[in-house]
């Protein structure tokens, strides 16, 4: 099974990161992998692939005419692709040496049609004491309540990974039409975020079938220090409760696992902070109370802020 990876970068701003990442594809412990590098709209960019892989019989190179944005330069990379799974990693990641194999065991054991595995933080100026596991996907890392029955440790069937460490079956990938390029720019909505969960939404769909998710298989993510500063994360927090609810209307029954993440909050992880707060009271413990409540509350007027917006658009008719 040949597995076609696909990065994409747009400016020559964090070169060196993107360069580590696909280091980190070139010492996979699974030999057939094809590098597929997609300079989205940047001469800069591409003159420099070709300088630093143009004669690297694994590297296939590509350019966007002009900046068209994270999803169409993904598509562009899975059409431009020749293996058998088109798999997708950021330029700020980098991969477990067993990443690929990982994925490929998910599907020949499991016959599955998409597989991803887990983000793992890699901070780079160090954790703030004050941002709970709960959140992590703030971050793009996977959080505390996610996977299969809210374990992240479990393999399993779930709506989708994040999109530094999913990958498909290309057939499945192109019949699909891939990511829907109109995310992140719907109505000239740039703060729309989730191509992913549209695109395995409609996965589930036509396939009855979800995202294979196998732990082991492994990314880390760098948190840049500005990802930690509490106004990027709230801001963010907002807009991400904005992108949940635009996608339950965009896409109806997305928000099932988001649901279920809200229960489990509620349920589970907020009393078993609160019982550790009043048998052991820190500072840390308590930073990470508030803050979770305080997330939780941002996501939601972010959340309540989408479905205003996005019910006002449909009845107004202007996205049709």
């Amino acid at each position: 099974m040949r597995v076609s990876v696909v990065l994409c970068i747009h400016t020559l701003d964090r070169y060196d990161d993107f360069t580590e990442a696909v280091e980190s594809v070139r010492a996979q412990t699974y030999d057939d992998v094809e590098l597929v590098l997609v300079s989205d709209g940047s001469d800069a960019v591409f003159e420099q692939f070709r300088t630093d892989f143009g004669e690297d019989d694994d590297a296939t190179l590509v350019k966007l005419a002009e900046n068209r944005g994270l999803l169409e330069a993904r598509n562009a990379g899975a059409e431009a692709a020749s293996g058998d799974v088109v798999a997708f990693l950021d330029d700020d990641a980098i991969a477990a040496p067993d990443w690929i194999e990982r994925l490929v065991a998910g599907y020949e054991k499991r016959d599955a049609i998409a597989v991803g595995g887990k983000m793992t933080p890699e901070w780079v100026a160090g954790k703030p004491d004050f941002l709970p596991a709960e959140f992590y996907w703030l971050v793009g890392v996977t959080h505390r309540g996610f996977g299969p029955d809210g374990d992240m440790d479990a393999a399993g069937e779930v709506r989708n990974t994040f999109g530094s460490n999913i990958s498909f079956r290309r057939d499945v990938f192109l019949e699909l039409g891939g990511f829907d390029t109109n995310i992140g720019g719907r109505q000239g909505d740039a703060n729309l975020q989730g191509g992913e969960t549209e695109l395995c939404a409609r996965l589930r769909e036509e396939y009855t079938e979800g995202v294979w998710y196998v732990p082991e298989a492994e990314v880390a993510h760098k948190v840049f220090e500005y990802r930690t500063e509490i106004s990027w994360l709230l801001d963010r927090a907002f807009w991400q409760g904005y992108s949940k609810r635009a996608m339950e209307v965009l896409v109806p029954e997305s928000g099932s696992e988001e649901r279920g993440f809200l229960s489990l909050l509620a349920g589970r992880f907020l009393p078993m902070r609160l019982r550790k707060l009043v048998s052991g009271p820190n500072r840390e413990r308590l930073l990470k109370c508030m803050m979770l409540l305080v997330f939780t509350g941002v996501v939601g007027v972010g959340y309540l802020y989408g479905g205003i917006k996005y019910s006002r658009l449909f009845m107004d008719g202007s996205d049709r």
